[in-house]
């Protein structure tokens, strides 16, 4: 009486197939769930396509008929108040590296042992998990509907997102130079400034950077509360149901939009290419001689 007995190959490739197959029921498992919170979101805001295609010829005919009043840009010196807004989102993008770059540290399970660091963490994440509108809304007995508390919010608003970011880029810092700095003897704020920080100083800057773009835009959303620049004007305008002139106030917005993403996305793309440190200030100089070289071309 002979048995077939399965041989090791034969059991090994069964064990893929069934768990290739457990594998592929969970992702059908997740895709339901996904569609199934994704519709259920789309009913609890009363989402309705039908009647967002009713509506779209009303909201082309509005939208073509908007014309704005360029001399609205020079009569209310618009780049004025859009250099407000920059420096409503530079100042509190300043404003809160010093706190980012000291949580951002003590965050670090590399740096801090459990539960030490989780406290640090703990602060980042209130300050992250409240908006900058909120913020701004908080902090208003402090300085009122003004551009103070705009870029106050702005800066307890970068001190998480910027922390946070921080501490990911030292959690995943090489050992080797870490380790190469405690066999010398060294302390453990010269391993953290030498061994740790000097290898994530490029990312810090890159990030900083990218925060800077983010608040920019939040400034414009703090001024449409009463937060001073160019949202100010957007919200005055529109109150007014000036329509052309805040169409004007928007098209400076997206100027000023794009002129800071393309110097930030610049200035990342060269720190991506690891170039000396003097380079950097030449890149910043000749920017203007590239942007018009750019234009030619």
């Amino acid at each position: 009486m002979s048995t077939d007995t399965p041989s090791p190959v034969e059991q090994q490739l069964e064990k893929i197939r069934l768990s290739r197959r457990v594998r592929w029921l969970l992702y059908a498992l997740l895709s339901v769930g996904f569609v199934g919170v994704f519709y259920g979101s789309l009913l609890l805001i009363q989402f309705s396509l039908g009647d967002l295609i009713n509506q779209f010829p009303i909201f082309a005919d509005r939208v073509m008929n908007y014309n704005p009043e360029w001399w609205f840009i020079v009569e209310e010196n618009l780049p004025r108040q859009a250099g407000v807004t920059l420096a409503i989102g530079f100042a509190g993008t300043v404003m809160g590296i010093p706190l980012a770059l000291l949580l951002g540290v003590l965050g670090s399970g590399r740096v801090m042992p459990f539960p030490f660091n989780f406290l640090f963490r703990t602060i980042m994440a209130v300050s992250r998990a409240i908006p900058a509108l909120v913020w701004f809304l908080i902090l208003l007995p402090l300085a009122g509907l003004s551009a103070v508390t705009a870029t106050i919010a702005v800066a307890v608003s970068t001190i998480g997102n910027l922390g946070r970011l921080f501490t990911d880029e030292l959690e995943e810092v090489k050992p080797g130079q870490i380790e190469a700095m405690q066999t010398t003897g060294a302390s453990k704020s010269q391993t953290v400034v030498f061994g740790m920080l000097s290898q994530v100083k490029t990312s810090f800057i890159a990030w900083t950077l990218y925060i800077f773009e983010v608040n920019v835009r939040t400034a414009v959303t703090l001024g449409l509360l009463g937060g001073g620049g160019i949202g100010y004007t957007i919200e005055v305008q529109q109150g007014l149901r000036n329509y052309d002139n805040m169409m004007a106030a928007i098209v400076v917005v997206l100027l000023l939009i794009i002129i800071v993403e393309m110097v930030s996305q610049r200035l990342r793309s060269y720190l991506r290419d690891d170039e000396e440190a003097d380079g950097l200030i030449s890149l910043i100089v000749g920017f203007p001689e590239r942007m018009a070289k750019s234009a030619l071309k």
